[in-house]
C-alpha cells in the first residue's frame, strides 16, 4: 500500500485518467473529489462489499430453490435427465 500525505487542494494521479483531491479535512473525516472516466465504477469500499454479500446470499437462498423446481419438473416429466 502506497501512503501519501496530502493537504486540502493537492491531488495524486493514478494513471493518465483518474484524479483523487483532498477538498476538505475534518474531524475524523475527509472529503475527496476523483475525476475518472465514466466507463471506470468508483464505489466506496463497504457498498461494495454490501453487494458481494448479497449476491452471495441469493445464490445460497436460491439454488435449493432452482434445484427443488427442477426435481418437480423431472417428476412430472417435464424436464429431461442430465
Amino acid at each position: 500500500m502506497l501512503v501519501i500525505r496530502r493537504r486540502p487542494g493537492e491531488s495524486i494521479l493514478i494513471g493518465e485518467d483518474i484524479a483523487i483531491e483532498v477538498l476538505e479535512i475534518g474531524p475524523g473525516r475527509v472529503k475527496l473529489g476523483i475525476t475518472a472516466p465514466r466507463e471506470i465504477a468508483v464505489l466506496r469500499g463497504e457498498i461494495r462489499l454490501t453487494g458481494e454479500t448479497n449476491q452471495l446470499a441469493a445464490r445460497e437462498v436460491a439454488l435449493p430453490v432452482i434445484e427443488s423446481l427442477i426435481e418437480r419438473l423431472r417428476a412430472r416429466g417435464v424436464c429431461d435427465e442430465k
